[in-house]
């Protein structure tokens, strides 16, 4: 069964996966003319703002998630295992360049994030307690084909409910077994037990989780980041030559490892910053604004929160302490990266690593639950199909933590490919509306008003926009 797995995810993630992100990216990129670097500032104002109150919405409907909630609940997607160890998988594997590739794709790809979460937006609709939406919604509403956005709840269901929990579960699991010899069987149990608790609490516990755990954790990996740097503050200009080195096979780095490097770069980056993947847009669509445009804007902060900063602490630690060349993978070599780093003969750092990836992971399990949760809502609105998903969830990460981390991670690469595929086809459909309401939002802040958006902006579909009018 690896083998199998490994020769389909191969083919999928090595090649098709990563010429489709690489293309829609582009394109996103310049339709928008470069809306993720240009509107960097205004991305930071309305997180910000959004931080400090709520905003009313743009119609009746009082959604209880807030801007900054929706931010945080997709963080918590992002911000968990590819950061510690996808990052560290892809330099054992790939080589100190595939942290070039990661930038690359986070840098272009977070126009497609844009894209994505401003349609989530755009075509969203009025759940019990929040707004729901996401690709499957915005599919349905824009094509008016079912079975595309049914085929897309499936996948993203199977992705992370399953596939990715099964992946935040066994680093878990891998990180207490090396650092306290901690049954993996036990820790499975323990992990089942505490989210199912918060997965039975809703949305509302999820998102508070999140906006509280989350933050807390990932300033304090970044301040251990710098630390490690500054003690480590002579070999930076080595750090950067091994990572362009290896990006473009210059030197003792030629020949193949030029494709590795790219390979694991995009792929482990895709799966840390989620852009253009189809998940983000599910959390970006809960919050209550006034312009589709704001939360767009937000969410594509987060994958440079993601990838420029969290990543690329993980990056520097393994690469300043030297034990990527030791055999190491996964979690173990971050770990061993920082305890190498801090020295002294004891193992601190991985028992921070510990403690950090249990919440970073944990937070990820829960957020990967609520993608779940919405879109088979969308396809089939049942309490008792939504119980009987949440001990499904339950028990795949169990196995996650028993399971070996070859079949996770391949497992894991199969779905996400096929479910980006079915995302960027969509989005690069649909991407036309999202340019239009980024000309009305620039439109409004010229003149010094703070951005309104309203269904007769885009008259053609006005009565597939009913949160707008």
């Amino acid at each position: 069964m690896q083998e199998i797995i490994n020769a389909i995810s191969g083919i999928l993630t090595d090649y098709v996966m990563i010429a489709a992100l690489l293309t829609a990216a582009l394109i996103f990129t310049i339709a928008t003319r470069g809306v993720q670097f240009r509107m960097f500032g205004e991305m930071c104002r309305l997180l910000v703002k959004s931080g400090r109150k709520s905003e009313p919405s743009a119609d009746r409907h009082s959604a209880s998630v807030t801007s900054f909630q929706a931010f945080a609940l997709s963080i918590a997607s992002r911000v968990g295992t590819g950061n510690l160890a996808g990052v560290a998988t892809a330099i054992a594997i790939g080589g100190a360049g595939s942290i070039f590739w990661m930038w690359m794709i986070a840098l272009i790809g977070a126009s497609s994030a844009f894209i994505e979460s401003t349609l989530a937006q755009l075509f969203k609709v009025r759940g019990k307690n929040s707004y729901l939406g996401g690709p499957a919604y915005y599919i349905m509403k824009g094509t008016d084909k079912r079975w595309w956005a049914v085929l897309f709840a499936i996948l993203i269901t199977l992705t992370f409910g399953f596939a990715f929990n099964t992946v935040q579960s066994n680093t878990i699991a891998t990180a207490y077994a090396s650092v306290f010899s901690f049954p993996r069987e036990w820790m499975g149990i323990i992990l089942t037990l505490l989210t199912l608790v918060i997965i039975f609490g809703g949305i509302k516990s999820i998102s508070r989780f999140s906006e509280v755990v989350v933050p807390v954790m990932a300033i304090a990996y970044i301040l251990l980041a710098i630390v490690i740097v500054a003690l480590n503050i002579n070999r930076i200009p080595e750090v950067f030559r091994m990572i362009i080195d290896g990006a473009f096979g210059i030197g003792p780095a030629a020949g193949g490892a030029i494709g590795a490097a790219m390979t694991m770069g995009i792929k482990r980056g895709l799966f840390s910053n989620e852009a253009g993947e189809g998940s983000t847009p599910n959390a970006a669509a809960t919050a209550s604004v006034t312009h589709p445009v704001k939360q767009g804007l937000i969410q594509t902060l987060g994958v440079y929160t993601d990838t420029m900063l969290i990543c690329s602490a993980t990056a520097f630690i393994i690469l300043c302490s030297g034990m990527h060349t030791q055999g190491h993978d996964g979690i173990v070599l971050t770990q061993k990266a920082i305890d190498a780093s801090l020295g002294g003969g004891h193992n601190y750092g991985s028992i921070f690593v510990s403690i950090a990836i249990f919440f970073f992971a944990f937070t990820s399990i829960v957020a990967n639950y609520y993608y779940g949760e919405t879109n088979l809502r969308f396809i089939r609105n049942n309490e008792m199909l939504i119980r009987i998903y949440r001990l499904a969830v339950g028990a795949m990460v169990y196995i996650g933590a028993v399971c070996s981390l070859d079949f996770v991670w391949g497992f894991a690469d199969i779905t996400m490919a096929l479910m980006t595929l079915c995302n960027l086809a969509a989005i690069l459909y649909l991407g036309r509306y999202a340019i239009i309401l980024l000309k009305d939002y620039r439109d409004q802040l010229r003149t010094g008003r703070d951005p309104i958006y309203h269904a007769s902006t885009i008259p053609s579909i006005a009565t597939k926009t009913d949160c707008w009018t």
